[in-house]
Order: C-alpha cells, then structure tokens, then sequence
C-alpha cells in the first residue's frame, strides 16, 4: 500500500519504519524541515513505562492547586478564563478517582512496556548509540508524597513491576551526587526504566527507515484530509496526493486534522519546558535519570550534559520559556545537584504537547475509513512511541497487533 505518515516526531518516524518493513510504500509529510524539532526535541528522555503514569492520580487535584501560587510550581496557569481549558480540566478531574486511575495505569503500561521491548530490540538489532542510561530514581521529598504514590506503588505490586521502595541512603548509594541537605522522605528505584536522548534516536532512525525506502518531505503542511473513493486525499499548502491510507502521527496537530474529518480528540494544548546545559563538575552530576515527584521534574544525565524538564502550562501561545517555569527548573536541578552545572547558563526549549484526560494514548481507526490515528500522550510521549507505531503499522496491514488494544482505541471517548 501507499502510505502517508503525518508528523516526523518519533511517533511517526517510528511508524513509518514499522510501515516499511511490513512491505509498504511510505512518506512522512513533516512541517518543519527536520524530524524532531518539536515535542521530541528537548523532552526529558524517559522511557519509563514502570514509572508512567497519568496526571490524572487520586489526591493531585488539590496537590496542584496547593502550588499553584508558590514561586515554584509543576504547573503555571496564566489563561484562567479559557472556558475550553475548564471544560477539559473537569473531565481530568472525573479520571482521579482511583478505580479509574487503576485502569488508566494498567492501560499505559501495557503499551508502555511493549513499546521499551521494541526499542531494546531496535537498539540490539541496528547498535544504536543515543546517550541512553539505565535505572530511574523517583524522589520523594515528603511524607505527604509518599502517601500520594500509593496506589501506583500497589499497582506495580500488583502487575509484577520490578521496583523496590528506597531510603535517603540507598538513594544516595544509586546516585553517589544526589545532595544530602535536601530533605529525601524515600525514593522508587525502577531498574529497568530508561532514559535517552530523543531527538538523536529519531534522526537515527528516520537514516535506518530511508535505507528501508521510506521518503521524507519536509516543509510539507497537510491542511485537510479527504475521502476520495477507496483513498485519502491529502490537501497541501503546496499541492495535493492521493494515497491508499494515512497516519496521522503529528501530535497536537492531530485534534485539528482530525475534527476537520469528523472526529474529535479531548485534548488540551499544553506548553512544556527543559533546561538542558553542559557538565561543569562530573563527579556531582547525576549518572542517569531522577525525577522529582513534588515538582513533576526530570533530571537526566545526556552524555555531558545534563537536563531539567517540567513545568505544565496549558493554553500557553508563546514559544518564550516563562521566569516562572525557569525559577522551578532551577530550583530543582539546584536542590539535587547544586554543583553539576551552571544552570543559569542552560538552553532553554518550550514545546507544545497533547494532554488526555486520562492520561493515556491513542491509537487505531477514525471515522474516515484508511485514515488511523497515534497520540501519545504529552507527559509519557517516549515510553509508547514505538508501542503506537508498531500497533498502528500492524492495524494498516490487517493484521492482530501483538497487543490487546482494548480501552487504548479513540472510541474510548465515545
């Protein structure tokens, strides 16, 4: 088949190799003039399905409104009266309860330890090198956090998760740097989660998928999708094809391509943050990925480099990373490893990222026949990309993926 991917993230470049190598004829569209220069440029890294979980837990609610008005917060809100933003921020409050946080864990995860399975497999099969470190530390810096990781922490039990709940001095034991002045009430040691460099395993990557035959066109904006018989017509700013099926992979551009076919996806634009700078004493730095649970913040170690990402701000229309988003960044890069860097020397990079209510990706068919979706959820977006993109390479070719993708599909949402 003639397949048209949307979107050179690592969602779709993903996608599209999965594509070619079950025999298909594929093209990425991508509007910009290289893959991963959006959400998949300056994320955190983490591929961390033990970790993953939605937003959307039992208790955060309040925990959020209870620093919303700090100096540092994980969440920045300066469009208060946007009635779509409340809308949605209802529907994420109805996924706190805790039987629907069980369910919608138990879903990320499924996707989210197949998709890590996938990419230790393309990493064996082609010796991928992409400044990638293995373990992960959840800091607890109080009790009151603790309390909060709860369920999640009896789900792992539940499912066979390898982790093991750590003290302040096995935690410094993992990570010899982590600062002992900061208060540590506990920590979650997941081994086998992961972290990488994004960007670098995308363009490595979209070289393996072209060598398989994929074509990339960059600077190609899809503006709208039509039926045409048994195939899609895609409308360019500069032209239109036709293909047999389409892919939409081009994350928060996928609601509006999509409501233009007559789908909808509940999701809210949310503006994410990172700081990423160069290692100025080595022996302070850390040796893999952390993150912290009160301030929803990544610390991951890049080679020489090291980078602090968090900071949600739905509605937000700037690309400029706010002092507000800035001051948090360094404060938690500062409380955990004071001497690793100059952080008020760090690159700053924002970047728009999809949100669900639920906290849980998107993938399958949409109400325009050929035409599939992949959304991978903003704040676990690495740990189920490969997942969607294999399903979704397996849903195109007519075959079962290896997965059961019960309560992963867009009719979730009825």
């Amino acid at each position: 088949m003639q397949v048209a991917v949307i979107g050179g993230g690592v969602l779709g470049v993903n996608t599209a190799y999965f594509l070619a190598a079950a025999g298909h004829e594929v093209v990425v569209l991508e509007r910009r003039s290289n893959v991963a220069e959006e959400g998949s440029f300056g994320n955190s890294g983490l591929v961390a399905p033990g970790l993953a979980a939605p937003w959307a837990i039992p208790g955060m609610p309040r925990k959020l409104l209870s620093l919303l008005f700090k100096n540092e917060s994980p969440l920045l809100l300066r469009h208060k009266l946007d009635p779509a933003l409340w809308r949605w921020a209802r529907r994420w409050m109805g996924e706190c309860e805790l039987e629907r946080f069980r369910i919608n864990k138990t879903r990320l995860q499924r996707i989210g330890f197949y998709s890590r399975d996938l990419l230790e497999q393309l990493r064996l099969h082609y010796h991928l090198e992409y400044e990638q470190t293995g373990g992960h530390l959840q800091l607890f810096r109080t009790e009151r956090d603790l309390l909060l990781a709860q369920p999640a922490l009896a789900l792992m039990a539940e499912h066979g998760v390898t982790h093991a709940l750590v003290d302040a001095q096995t935690a410094c034991s993992i990570e010899p740097a982590l600062a002992s002045t900061t208060a540590l009430a506990g920590a979650l040691h997941l081994p086998l989660d992961e972290a990488g460099n994004c960007a670098l395993f995308t363009k490595q990557m979209k070289t393996i998928a072209q060598s398989i035959g994929v074509t990339f066109r960059f600077n190609s904006y899809v503006e709208q999708l039509e039926q045409l018989d048994n195939r899609i017509a895609l409308h360019l700013s500069a032209g239109r094809f036709t293909a047999d099926a389409v892919v939409l992979a081009a994350g928060i551009a996928n609601p509006a391509l999509l409501g233009a076919a007559g789908g909808r996806i509940p999701t809210q634009a949310v503006q994410g943050y990172s700081a990423t700078c160069g290692i100025r004493n080595f022996e302070d730095a850390p040796l893999s990925s952390l993150t912290d649970e009160a301030y929803k913040t990544t610390i991951t170690r890049f080679g020489n480099r090291v980078r602090v990402a968090g900071v949600a701000e739905p509605g937000a229309r700037s690309q400029e990373v706010p002092e507000a988003a800035q001051r948090t960044l360094r404060k938690v890069a500062t409380d955990w490893f004071p001497n690793a860097s100059n952080y008020n020397n760090a690159t700053l990079w924002s970047g728009m990222r999809p949100m669900l209510p639920d906290g849980v990706p998107i993938v399958g068919g949409t109400p325009l026949r050929n035409v599939f979706v992949g959304l991978d959820d903003g704040a676990n977006g690495w740990t189920a990309a490969l997942g969607i993109g294999k399903v979704l390479s397996d849903l195109v070719s007519g075959r079962v993926p290896d997965i059961d993708i019960d309560g992963l599909t867009l009719s979730r949402f009825g």
